[in-house]
Parts: structure tokens; sequence; C-alpha cells
């Protein structure tokens, strides 16, 4: 089909697939792109763009697993390591507990001894000290870990974290589908099909998350578009993804540094993209510490609706992969001003997607 045919497609809000996608994302003017993106975005929030007060709860970096990509993990005791105690994340929270966040961002590394119940303990602890907060909590590759641990079904262990406080799944992990990428980049992680098992069976049980897709390293576009359909299959089926936040390969201190990055102009296609395939899912996130403030106001005119959060200097695994912002923090005035700029208005949001 010419991209004109495809195009007029998405203008009457009509489904693309997988080949007139690759068509667009190969040879659309990158000008057209924005102008339907920017439509589809318009359909959904109109001037609005999403962001929210949070903060990132780091408890490791230690991890039994050495995916390729990854800039963050160490092994235990190797310098550069931290494993904070529970008493060492509990006065994390509380030096934040009046900062006005309303939701705390946990993720780590996939700890060889920490299990379900450290940290379904850890959740009801924070609950304690910040009982109004929304707890978005550990990768489907953290979960599957901590559950199997436990011994427990995927079910079950999800309902435990459900029962401690823990409301929503942040979506990391899911890297790239294709198996001869994961196998390439992660052999250690879980296959395209437990990532997807697990979100699943959280939307089933009223635990809303978020999709992911780590891009510009060694996989194709047709790797791109593939890894975008079966995310949209899934929202046919449940219904549960929030927000889905194409993440860039950053390549400082990792074992594909030698591939270097993306373009800008990559990046902001792979979000019009992302905007047009996902017809299903409400928002697209320009994660601002991965891109930077910059190329986040750019990405405003190509379909993203959420920039993600203040952040408040609290999460390093971008940074210690070579992002821009070495120690990230956001103010909402600047939120305000990147939004306005690209002629967009900043709505402050609860991690559900409710107007504060």
């Amino acid at each position: 089909m010419a991209i004109v045919d495809i195009i007029s497609k998405l203008r009457a809000s009509e489904r693309i697939t997988a080949a007139e996608a690759l068509e667009l994302w190969n040879n659309a003017p990158l000008w057209q792109l924005s102008e339907v993106a920017v439509a589809a975005k318009r359909r959904i929030s109109g001037d609005k763009v999403y962001y929210n007060r949070n903060f990132h709860l780091e408890p490791t970096n230690v991890c039994q697993f050495e995916c390729k990509f990854c800039s963050y993990r160490r092994s235990e005791g190797e310098e550069g390591s931290w494993d904070y105690t529970m008493e060492q994340v509990l006065d994390i929270v509380r030096k934040r507990k009046d900062s006005g966040a309303t939701e705390i961002h946990i993720v780590g590394g996939v700890h060889p001894t920490h299990d379900l119940y450290y940290y379904t303990q850890m959740i009801r602890r924070i609950k304690q000290i910040m009982p109004q907060v929304a707890i978005k909590a550990f990768t489907a590759v953290e979960l599957n870990y901590m559950i199997s641990k436990a011994g427990l079904t995927t079910v079950e262990g999800l309902q435990l974290l459900k029962d401690a406080g823990m409301e929503s799944i942040p979506g990391g992990g899911a890297e790239i589908f294709a198996p001869e990428i994961r196998n390439e980049i992660c052999p250690q992680k879980g296959s395209a099909e437990q990532w997807l098992a697990l979100h699943r069976a959280a939307h089933k049980l009223g635990i809303d998350t978020n999709a992911t897709m780590l891009y510009g390293h060694i996989e194709s576009i047709e790797h791109r578009i593939d890894h975008l359909m079966r995310l949209r299959e899934l929202q046919d089926e449940t219904g549960g993804i929030n927000a889905f936040i194409p993440l860039k390969f950053r390549s400082a201190n990792n074992s594909l540094s030698h591939l270097g990055e993306t373009s800008v102009t990559d990046d902001l296609r792979t979000l019009a993209m992302s905007r047009l395939i996902l017809d299903n899912v409400a928002h697209i996130k320009a994660y601002w510490v991965m891109y930077g403030k910059t190329t986040t106001e750019l990405a405003l005119a190509f379909g993203a609706d959420d920039i993600d959060g203040t952040i408040d200097d609290s999460t390093k695994i971008y940074s210690m992969a070579g992002a821009d912002d070495a120690r990230p923090t956001m103010s909402v005035d600047d939120i305000v001003r990147i939004c306005s700029n690209a002629g967009f208005r900043a709505v402050e949001r609860d991690t559900h997607y409710n107007e504060i």
C-alpha cells in the first residue's frame, strides 16, 4: 500500500498492519509522521501532557544476570555495587515523606537472595511511612524470579504483592521480544512469553502496568514492529497497559558500547510509530531522564503525551549509561515550560492517570 493510503487510514483512525507500519517507518517523511502522530495523540488526550510527582527507589544494583546492554548491574562486593538494608531503604522514604510525591517507583537488580517476602515487607513498611503514595514496583524479570523463588504461582505471588500495597508494575525487562535478539543481548533473562504472561496475569488481578521496548542496539525495524504488535495484541486482550515507553539504548559503560547510539531522528520516528501502532494504549511516554530535556520537548511533536515525573535525583540507571543528567531532577516549573514551549498543557496525574 502506498504511503498516502496508509496515512489516510491513520487519519480515519483505522488500524495499520505490520507491513504498512514497516512502509511508514522506512519511507514516510519525518514531518508527516509528526503530523499524524500528534493528531492521534490529540484524539486521545487533547492538548494535555501528563507528569507526576515521583521518586525512584533502587534498593540494589546487585544482579545475577549479565545483560550486555546494562551499565547498572554489579556483582556482589564489586566496586560500584550497593545493596541497601531495609532501614536504609526506609530512610530514603522518610527523607521524602513531605515531598508531595504521589508515586514511588521501585526497581533494581535481580538480587540472588532477596525474596518475595523481603519485598512484601518493604512495601508494607513504606506504606506505613507514606500511606498516600502509590507504589509502582519491579520489572517482570524481578517478579518472576522472586515469585518462583518463593515457590508460588504467578497469580499467588502478584496477589501477595498487591495485598502488601503494590498498585502497578513499571514495564521494564521487555527489551526486544524477538528470541534471536534476546539470546544475543540478554540470554539469561526470561522469554517474551514469560514477560507477556506476567503482565497478563497482573492485568487480570486489577494491577495495571506500563510496557517498554529497548531499541537502538542490534535489532532491526522489523523486530521493533513485531514487539509493538505483540503489545497491541496483549492490550486488545486485557486493556491493562497504561503507557508505553520506548527506551533508547545508552551506550556508556556496557558490553555493547561499540555500537554507539541511535540518532535523535530515529528516536522521534520511533516515538511517532509507537503512537501510530499502539492505537489501543492511551499514553506514550517520552522518559525525560533517558532522552534529556531537549529531545523530550521535541518528542511532544511526535505523539508523546507523558514525560514521567519530577524524579528528585533518585535514579542511577540511565546516568550510569551516559544519559545527559547525572543527577536527574525536574521541577514542576521546568515541566510546565517544556510542555508550553511545545504547544501543550502540562497536567499533573497520579499513577493511574487520574488528573490531580
